[in-house]
Order: structure tokens, then sequence, then C-alpha cells
């Protein structure tokens, strides 16, 4: 054993062409993520100060070193407890220092050695080593021979998976002889675990360090099948894609040279701009801002693409920030009003009166106005006049039929199609964020499982949640407290309570016929004969001819009947204009059937003549006040009582209330109960139409009491009441609606409920100077006025109380004791 210049014991490595001696004690230096092997040439890069001061004490030594793996790679300096004891020898081929400061050494396994115990630990590692031996191998046999072809053709598969594999390498896999040499070489090449690498190093039986890694190859095998299948997925789509790509930039160089920009940078800078001229609020601003850097990064054809253009399309267009100003001289809106409309006037008050707060209060939060009324009257023509006089935008949206929660607030954007509700799409539209927005037929909303519609409309009516209204398709709070919104209705019975709290209600009656004559020359005639390509010389109509129209052709609360009729009469003059004709022509009461033909509706024809058992009843309708017709007849029977003419529940409670008050009354006149032999039917022509309500209640015991009594009820007066089992008469409602009924109706006299009497303020003057109004307290005062010759039942009954007065008297002196 030979003595090296420190003195230190020499260890002896057989190699298989000479010797090698190796001090017995070596600078170590751990290594991070790798095991090195015998005969594996390896460069290594060495920055910490323990290990270059290792490696350079190797390089003064003889340029042996010892390398140990670390058992955690992330620890910056491992202690002697954090480092493997078995290691590898190596011997430094080559050394470069870099500018850093580091080194770049080349080093090469020449043995295995295991760590005895450390001899110096400060600046860097000395370790006594004990060289490990590997055992010799036995021959080989075929079970060997077996084992090693099997590791060689692994080796090439794995090798071919990774695109690694050339004959040069094959080479060098078919000369190694010995088992151990090749698990050694199969081991430093297959990128095994720390922990794995380790466990090879340490066994020392060839045959069994080659099972070993027989068995990773196996398992690395299956990995990189599995792995070069997911690698030929990707790389399939990354072709594709890199292709798109290749072909895009083409074109888009293509377009730079023709001097052409790119479409989609010039998209985003247009986006860029509109995002910032739309002034959105700062919640919305970000959301935009968002949404468009998504775009930014998508792939310009894709659908999700579409999606956030579509979205960024809204959100630009949409009026945050835009106004209209209000013209708010309140004298030439009066006067613009009174231009367009006839009437009205408690609606064009409270139109003047809005004006007049906004003037003084700009911020005010707008209105929420319900104009209710028969068809015809002009609500909606009313809205637009309004927008007209204030400069406003209009938008007109119809709830009629609608049953889906979305078209109020709008999808979702997850759903293909999706679109805001239409409160903001009507706003993009008219690009104001304070237009008058009328929303037709409130009353004709409905509801089913895709939810309801009405309780969506909650918070765009309400003047104090509707500065913050949610959009499902935006997304963000959209302000509508400057919308002044004008809903329509034919009836308020359907409309939820929750709703109807947030409107303030303006009743539109209906005209009457003076009203309608005086429309008819102001609007209708002119904007007919304008449509029909007349003029005012070739048509004229005469004020008879317009009133026979309204009495005789038209029975309606409004005037859309009336103006089809002077459409009629137009259509055909223009026709004998169009054939030539020069004659200017003139339509009056005697020439009207020419145009219209018969006359539809004859009031004084359809009223009957007086007679028992027929009494004239005013219903209110969703088309106005009409006249209600109740017949009674007694025929021989068993006091049973029918009810014809499809009347609701309510007004079943009123026939069969006032059947109890008759039969009290009859009892109070003397009169023999009718009921006991003879059966009561009650009929409401026409039997085809649906009624109910408790308003018909005094006319129904006046034409049950008629008909009994056999007396005449007077065929001009109406009546309208609801009626109790005492005989007292409750007030009702829709007094004028029913007034203005009668009046087409050819009635002369109206009797109704006292505490109706404030409602006669509303009744227009040219009504009252037409019709009787005469209030009532009980239905003793309804007979005396509508039951011809009452007062001879009221003698009839004195006289039979004074006759049954006398006999009484007889009677009790017959019977009394002292007379006798």
């Amino acid at each position: 054993m030979a003595q090296s210049d420190n003195d230190d014991l020499i260890n002896v490595i057989e190699d298989d062409n000479h010797d090698v001696d190796i001090p017995e004690t070596l600078p170590m230096m751990p290594v991070r993520d790798i095991v090195i092997f015998n005969d594996m040439l390896l460069p290594l890069f060495i920055g910490r100060d323990k290990s270059v001061n290792a490696v350079s004490e190797a390089i003064e030594k003889g340029k042996y070193l010892f390398l140990a793996a670390q058992m955690d790679s992330t620890i910056e300096d491992p202690t002697v407890d954090e480092v493997y004891k078995v290691g590898t020898i190596v011997k430094i081929l080559r050394i470069l220092r870099l500018p850093d400061g580091r080194l770049k050494a080349l080093v090469q396994g020449i043995g295995k050695g295991k760590i005895i115990r450390y001899v110096r630990k400060k600046s860097f590692y000395r370790v006594k080593i004990e060289v490990i031996s590997e055992e010799a191998s036995p021959a080989i046999d075929l079970e060997t021979e077996a084992l090693m072809r099997n590791v060689r053709e692994q080796s090439e598969k794995i090798l071919a998976l990774r695109g690694e594999l050339s004959g040069e390498i094959s080479s060098i896999l078919e000369s190694i002889e010995s088992p151990g040499k090749l698990a050694d070489l199969v081991a430093s090449n297959l990128r095994l675990k720390v922990e794995d690498a380790q466990t090879l190093l340490e066994i020392l039986d060839p045959a069994k360090r080659l099972l070993k890694i027989n068995e990773f190859l196996t398992r690395e095998v299956e990995l990189s099948a599995v792995q070069a299948k997911i690698q030929t997925d990707v790389r399939d789509e990354i072709s594709k894609s890199q292709r798109d790509y290749y072909l895009r930039e083409q074109v888009r160089a293509i377009h730079k040279e023709l001097g052409e920009l790119d479409e989609k940078a010039l998209e985003i800078d247009e986006y860029k701009k509109n995002i910032t001229k739309a002034k959105m609020p700062e919640t919305a601003h970000a959301e935009a801002i968002k949404q468009l850097r998504r775009l930014e990064q998508m792939h310009p054809d894709s659908s999700e693409a579409s999606i956030v253009r579509t979205y960024l399309d809204w959100m630009v267009e949409l009026p945050w920030n835009k106004s209209t100003k209000d013209y708010l001289n309140i004298p030439e809106a009066k006067e613009y009003l009174e231009k367009e409309h006839y009437g009205l006037e408690k609606i064009k008050d409270r139109i003047l009166e809005y004006l007049s707060v906004r003037k003084l209060n700009p911020k005010m939060k707008g209105p929420i106005l319900c104009f209710v009324g028969p068809p015809g009257v002009g609500k909606t023509s009313l809205g637009q006049a309004i927008a007209k006089a204030m400069k406003r935008e209009f938008i007109r949206l119809s709830l009629g039929g609608i049953r889906d929660e979305a078209e109020i607030r709008g999808h979702r954007r997850t759903y293909i199609g999706a679109l805001p509700g239409r409160i903001i799409q009507g706003l993009k539209q008219c690009g104001t964020n304070n237009p008058i927005f009328m929303m037709d037929e409130v009353d004709k909303v409905g509801s089913d499982y895709r939810g309801d519609p009405s309780s969506a409309l909650l918070e765009a009516l309400d003047p104090e949640q509707n500065s913050e209204f949610s959009d499902h398709y935006l997304n963000l709070s959209f302000d509508l407290s400057k919308v002044m919104f004008i809903l329509t209705a034919n009836q308020i019975d359907t409309i939820p309570s929750a709703l109807l709290d947030r409107m303030e209600i303006i009743n539109l009656s209906g005209y009457t016929i003076e009203e309608k004559k005086v429309i008819a020359d102001k609007y209708l005639m002119p904007r007919q004969i304008k449509e029909n390509g007349l003029k005012k010389k070739h048509i004229e109509f005469s004020q008879g001819s317009v009133e026979k129209i309204i009495e005789e052709y038209t029975a309606e609360a409004g005037v859309r009947s009336l103006e089809r009729a002077l459409g009629k009469i137009c259509r055909k003059v223009a026709r004998y204009v169009a054939e030539g004709e020069k004659k200017k022509f003139k339509i009056s009461k005697m020439t009207l059937h020419k145009y219209l033909g018969p006359p539809q509706f004859l009031p004084e024809m359809d009223k009957e003549e007086s007679q028992p058992g027929l009494s004239t009843g005013l219903a209110w309708t969703q088309i106005g006040g009409e006249v209600l017709y109740i017949e009674t007849s007694l025929v021989h029977g068993k006091g049973e009582l029918v009810i014809t003419g499809q009347l609701g529940d309510v007004m079943q409670e009123s026939v069969r209330t006032a059947v109890s008050y008759a039969r009290m009354k009859l009892s109070s006149l003397g009169v023999k109960d009718a009921f006991e032999n003879s059966d009561v039917h009650i009929h409401v022509p026409a039997g085809a139409t649906p009624k109910d309500g408790p308003s018909a209640g005094i006319a129904i015991a006046t034409s049950l009491l008629s008909a009994i009594l056999n007396k005449n009820v007077n065929r001009d007066v109406a009546m309208t009441g609801e009626i109790t089992l005492k005989g007292r008469v409750l007030p009702i409602g829709g007094l004028k609606e029913k007034a203005l009924g009668a009046l087409r109706g050819g009635i002369k006299t109206i009797i109704f409920p006292e505490k109706n009497k404030n409602d006669l303020v509303e009744i227009p003057n040219n009504v009252k100077r037409k019709i009787k109004f005469i209030p009532v307290k009980n239905v003793d005062e309804v007979l005396d006025i509508a039951i011809c010759d009452w007062a001879s039942v009221g003698k009839k009954k004195n006289k039979i109380s004074k006759k049954e007065t006398v006999e009484k008297k007889t009677v009790k002196k017959k019977n009394d004791p002292l007379i006798s």
C-alpha cells in the first residue's frame, strides 16, 4: 500500500484495465437531484461555497472527489444527516471557472464508496470512505441473457417513444456484456427519482441490480407510451393552431404591406374609444374593461369572442349618461296638449303639475302614472302627446300576454341568444336615459313556470328602487329614476295590489256625443282625409251626419269605431275620385247608408216598451258603461228560483238578497206570497256574456216586484246600486262611465245611491242637462220613481190596513165582557 503526499492511506480500485489508487479521505460534495453511477460522464455547475472549496481541494490533491446525493434537494446547506452514506467516487476531468465565481466541472464515476466518518466539516466536507467493491459477475446463464436482452429492448423502446433512438445507441447497448455495467448505463439515462436511483446504487449484486432496473423500465415504458399518446394529441392540436396562426400572420403581413391595419387591433381600439365615450358609472366601466381584456386574448373567430363582442356592443350603446333636455315652458306645453287632445282635463293638469315641479326641482324622480279606461279613449296617443310636449323620446312596450320574467329582466349570458330585457332594449333604441316609457295593457300580464313579469316590474316601477335596476344580461345596475313611466289598463281589478300601490291611477271614462263630434271635426276627419289621399275639395261632412254615425253606427266609450267608420267613407269617396268623378261628395244624414249600410245601433228601438218584470240597470265593463236589462217572469211551480245569463257569484248573491227583500216587502204590503205556488225566473241578457258585480241589486228588486205586482217599469229610467236585506242602497263605482253608457242608450233618468252624490262633479255638464240624476237612500224611493202607478199599491195597502183595523176593533168589542 503506497502513501500519498499527505500520508493518507491508499485504497485500490480494480478497473478492467488497471488499478486506481484512491486516497482514504476525500473532499465530499453533496449533489442535488442526481445520483452518479460508475463510468458516467457528467457536467456539474458548482456554486455553493462549500462545494467550490471541495472541488478546489480535490484539484490540488489528485482530482478525486466523493459525490453523495442530498436527501432533500431544497436544502441549501445540508448537514451530515441529510446526505446519503453511499455515494460515487469521481475523477475531475476538466474544470472551468465562470465569471460569476461558479465552477463548471466535467466528472466521471470510477467507483462506489461509503462514508465512514466526517474528518472535516467547516469550509468543506472531508470524509473517510470505504471503497465498495462490486460482487463478481457470475457466468452469464440463459436467464441473465434473457434479462439483458429484455433490458436492451425496453431501453430502445423508451428511446424510440422519446424520439432519441439512433443506430449508435443500439450498438452501444449491444456491445455491453456485463450485467452490472448495462444496469448502470441504463440507470444513468433513465431519469429516475433520487430515491430509486440511490436504491440501485446500493445494490451490489449485478444480476439483482439488472432485475431492479428491468422493473423500472417496464413502468417507464407504460408511462412513456401514455406520454407519447398525449404528446401526439397535443402536437396535432398545436399543429392546427400553429397553421391557423401562421396563415393569420401571413394575412396580417399582407395587409401591412398593402397599407392596411390589423382588424383585431382596430376593433380593440374602437371599443376602448367607445367605452370612454359612453361615460359609464365606475362599476360598469370596470366590467367593460375586464370584458375587453378577455376579448383581446381570444381568437377572433371563437364562439366566446362573439358573445363578449355582443355584450360590449350593448354596453357602449346604452345611454348611461345621455339625457334630453326637458322643455319646461308651461304655457306652451299647455297649448300643445290642448291642441293635440280634446278634453281630458285631469290628465293635462297632472302633466302640467309635473312639469312645474320639474322646473323648480330638476332632480325630482319620474312619476309612475297609470291611465285606466276603455279602449279607444286615447291613452296611448296621450302618452305620445306628453313626450312631444316635453320634447322627450317616446318608447312603447306592450305587456299584454307577456309570461316570461326574462322579457323584463333579460336573460343571463350563459344562454345562447341571450338579450337584455325589453326595458333596457327600449332605452338603447331611443338613445336617452330619460324618455317617456309607455307600457300598454299592464292589466293583461300573465305568469307561468318561467316567472312572474308583474313581480319583475315592481323594481322598475318603484321610484325608491329603480335607480339601481338590475338586468340579468348586463349583470349591472342601470339608473331608471329619470324615466317617466306611463302605464295603461282597461281595468284595475286584475293588476296585482303590490304593483297597483306603486302607481298613480288616472281614470279616462270616455267621451260624450258632443265631445266625439268635436274630436271627429278637429282630429279624425282631417287625418282620414289625408291618409286616404283626399283633399277638402273632394269631401264634406255635415254635422248631422257625424252625429248619426256616432249614435247609430258606433256604440263605444272611445272613438276607435268612429274613426274606422270615417275611414270607410273616405275610402269609398277615394275610389270614386280615382275613377274620374270631379264633383264634391257631401256626406249627410240621408246619404250615410250608401257608404256605411243600414244603421247598426238604434238606441230608441233597443229600448223595450214599459212592461212588468223588465227593469234597466247600468254596468261598468272594460269597454265603458253599458245598459243592462233585468227580466223576471213567474210561472206556476213550487217556489224555485231560476237564475240565467252567466251571472257571477257576487251577482247571484245580489239576486238572492233582492228576492228576500221582495218577500219582506210583499208581506208588509199585505200581498199574498207569490213564491209559494210559483217559480221565479230571473234572466239577464245577453246569455253568452259573463256578468258580475253588486251594483244591479236595486234593478233586480225592481224587476221582481213589478213582475209580482204586474206593474210596468218606466223604460226611460235606469238604476244602479247595491241592495241590502233591509232595503238600503249602498254606493257603487264607475258612475261617470255608467252615465255615459246610459246617454248612449237613450236613458233620461238615472237612479243612484245618495252616497255617490260627490261623483256628480266628474260628470260633464252636457250629460247632466240630458239626464236627470236622482239620489236615493232605500229601495222604497226607487220603487216610487221606477214603477208606474206605485202609489196605487201604497193606497191599496192603506185601505187594507184600515179594513183590518175596523175588523180587529169589532172582534175586540164582541169579546169584551164589559161591553157584552
